[in-house]
């Protein structure tokens, strides 16, 4: 009799809290691998106390660069990844590694560099200009150099002028984007940053904000479930909520609304910008 009333007493409990707001996703934590620019910038602290309380859910956040994000999603050691390089995204999604990919918002980069600018990048008007002039004055360049997100899309930039940087002018890190911005501080030399990482670490640089604004430099997100008939033990379900939560207005409201020193970092895709 004692085991029956204790069984009824669970089953009482595990029901009022299912019928909790969230609760049904609460259960597991949801397991989120995204770029080192979202946490930087400070957008992640700002979206996910909020989209834990509209889920119930706890998110844990493993940030890397876009190269390694996908690689820990590819062994199912995360639920849900958050990027920003397309070519390596769409492949992540054919290989069959990931489903329900969604481009949710977009951020942008800047080239910045010596307040003396020796390649004279702040007098061009367009990044390809702005890398020739860096490349045929051998004026030091930095280099993320670690296969993330800004690195590939640094090298497609390289691309566009028939490019391939070389010398010792040309500096791959290996490392991530805040100390990439040290290093070029230290070194009196150019890089490429997200605009977010520069306006958290601006003030203690010296360095100049030299071009910003050149469609080029547009950098869209994408957010894509791990595919669970990959990985049957991923939390798909909790995935999903986080993909239609970002996708949904109040998200992208959130997104639109997210400033630093009065700037504008991140934009939504899937509803007009006021």
């Amino acid at each position: 009799m004692k085991s029956t009333a204790v069984l009824r007493c669970l089953v009482a409990t595990v029901t009022i809290l299912l019928s909790c707001p969230g609760s049904a996703y609460s259960a597991q934590a949801l397991r989120l691998a995204t770029t080192t620019s979202t946490e930087n910038s400070g957008l992640l602290n700002y979206l996910l106390p909020v989209f834990e309380k509209h889920s119930g859910m706890s998110v844990h956040v493993i940030a890397v660069g876009t190269g390694k994000a996908l690689r820990i999603a590819r062994a199912g050691d995360v639920d849900v990844v958050m990027v920003h390089a397309r070519p390596a995204e769409q492949r992540f999604v054919t290989d069959g590694h990931g489903v329900d990919r969604r481009e949710f918002m977009y951020n942008d980069f800047v080239i910045v560099g010596p307040g003396t600018d020796p390649a004279g990048v702040g007098k061009t008007d367009s990044v390809t200009e702005a890398l020739h002039n860096i490349a045929s004055s051998a004026s030091r360049f930095v280099s993320r150099g670690d296969d993330s997100g800004t690195h590939k899309k640094e090298l497609a930039l390289w691309q566009m002028i028939d490019s391939r940087p070389a010398g010792d002018w040309y500096l791959e890190s290996g490392m991530g984007m805040g100390k990439v911005l040290q290093m070029a501080s230290e070194l009196d030399a150019y890089t490429m940053t997200d605009r977010g990482t520069w306006l958290a670490y601006r003030g203690h640089l010296e360095l100049a904000l030299l071009l910003q604004g050149d469609p080029p430099l547009f950098n869209p997100y994408g957010i894509i479930a791990v595919n669970p008939a990959r990985h049957p033990d991923v939390n798909y379900t909790g995935a999903t909520v986080l993909i239609e939560w970002l996708a949904s207005p109040e998200g992208q409201k959130m997104i639109a609304q997210y400033r630093v020193d009065g700037q504008s970092l991140f934009h939504p895709l899937l509803i007009p910008e006021e």
